[in-house]
């Protein structure tokens, strides 16, 4: 990973464009971006905020999609479909306070060591029969959680498991890092 300026500031664009098409009622799809290495197919997740407060966040680990239109597809899903703002969606009236993280993901890696995550650094996802979730690497830092809290939370209020499920044997457990690109709504 590692994006250029110019790449960052598309990737911000590509999102800003998709969030004030949705709230339009419009379907927008990007064309391939005049800037070079947004055609990679890589996982993401985008974070939609406002006054600092979490307002939509969806994504994917994989994607057979190129970044620059997986973008638009989960910039839309964070927008129009997160369960938690069902009934208290954003409006075309707040765009200019929106605040838009990206996360770029790198490929999910097992982990055979969970006391061992790098706080900040590393993203979890926690796979079992009964569920699924996953944090972040920032949720740790803006949390202040520990790694058994950031594990524990992630079992608990992600995955609908209990709070000790990630030291069950039967809990697939996995790490990622994320490139983060942060940057408010761009007119």
């Amino acid at each position: 990973m590692g994006y250029s300026e110019a790449q960052q500031q598309e990737m911000l664009r590509i999102v800003s464009a998709t969030l004030k098409s949705a709230l339009r009622g419009k379907e927008w799809v990007s064309d391939k971006p005049d800037v070079e290495g947004l055609d990679t197919k890589s996982g993401c997740f985008v974070t939609l905020k406002k006054a600092g407060r979490l307002r939509g966040c969806i994504g994917c680990f994989v994607s057979d999609q190129p970044l620059y239109k997986t973008l638009g597809v989960y910039a839309r899903a964070s927008l129009l479909d997160d369960p938690r703002f069902a009934g208290n969606r954003l409006t075309l009236e707040d765009l200019s306070a929106i605040e838009i993280d990206i996360s770029v993901l790198s490929p999910l890696k097992p982990c055979s060591d969970p006391e061992n995550i790098r706080l900040g650094i590393d993203g979890i996802y926690v796979i079992s029969s009964m569920g699924s979730g996953c944090f972040l690497p920032q949720v740790a830092t803006e949390t202040g959680w520990n790694v058994e809290e950031f594990w524990g939370n992630c079992c608990s209020h992600k995955a609908g498991l209990t709070y000790n499920a990630w030291r069950d044997s039967g809990v697939e457990l996995y790490t990622f890092e994320a490139e983060v690109i942060a940057g408010d709504y761009q007119k």
